[in-house]
């Protein structure tokens, strides 16, 4: 149902007083000013409008997009060690001792250089490995309501950020755990979201503490509200 079919269809209902004027006359404006309006809010529309105008019941697909997480894969950092293992040769008492303490001199300032450089190449090596890749993911996602406690068949505004995501799954469940309203919003290119839920309706039944959850693939936050029936 596009905006001009739907505020056809609200002003139908207001000149014929069905439904819940305060609610139509809120969707009737979304329309006039080009505002988000919630799937369930086109939903009661066409509920009303198939009950009391005539309209022809409306198939709205049920399946959601699959959202495809990449995996994140971590490279193994494996260390390398450097040994050097130098034997010397037993000593001889002859007329050589001379020449070959000189040769055991030179080897081992062969060695202490060798041992400078391996040292420092392994230095190198360990700090040029790239820190963790998961570290450089930064999934900043928020979600928020206008108001923390609502009456029966109020409007929840709710809005947030979700810069890394082209969608965000948004559900509402009661103090018992039900469900009592879900809808997948898109993000727009500025990397936030918003859309109206009405506070009522199957699973709103009973007053207490409702949480509302935002899950965008990679992250998951939640908020807690008040809602008296």
């Amino acid at each position: 149902m596009n905006d001009d079919l739907l505020l056809n269809d609200v002003n139908s209902l207001l000149d014929g007083d069905f439904g819940d004027d305060r609610i139509l006359k809120q969707i009737a404006r979304a329309c006039k000013n080009n505002e988000v309006i919630s799937n369930y809010e086109r939903n009661y529309v066409q509920n009303l409008a198939e009950q009391y105008l005539g309209k022809k019941p409306k198939t709205i697909p049920s399946e959601k997009p699959e959202i495809i997480i990449p995996d994140v894969v971590i490279p193994k950092i494996e260390s390398t060690y450097a040994s050097q293992i130098f034997q010397s040769q037993p000593s001889r008492r002859s007329k050589s001792n001379s020449k070959n303490s000189k040769l055991f001199l030179g080897l081992g300032g062969i060695a202490v250089v060798i041992i400078i450089v391996g040292g420092i190449v392994l230095s190198t090596n360990t700090n040029s490995f790239p820190s963790n890749p998961s570290s450089n993911i930064i999934s900043q996602l928020s979600v928020e309501t206008d108001l923390s406690s609502y009456d029966q068949k109020d409007l929840i505004s709710i809005s947030g950020v979700s810069p890394n995501s082209k969608v965000v799954n948004l559900s509402i469940v009661n103090q018992n755990g039900k469900l009592a309203w879900a809808e997948q919003v898109s993000v727009k290119n500025d990397g936030t979201y918003s859309t109206l839920a009405i506070a009522g309706g199957p699973g709103w039944e009973n007053s207490g503490t409702y949480k509302i959850e935002a899950d965008n693939g990679l992250n998951i936050k939640s908020l807690m509200f008040s809602f008296y029936s």
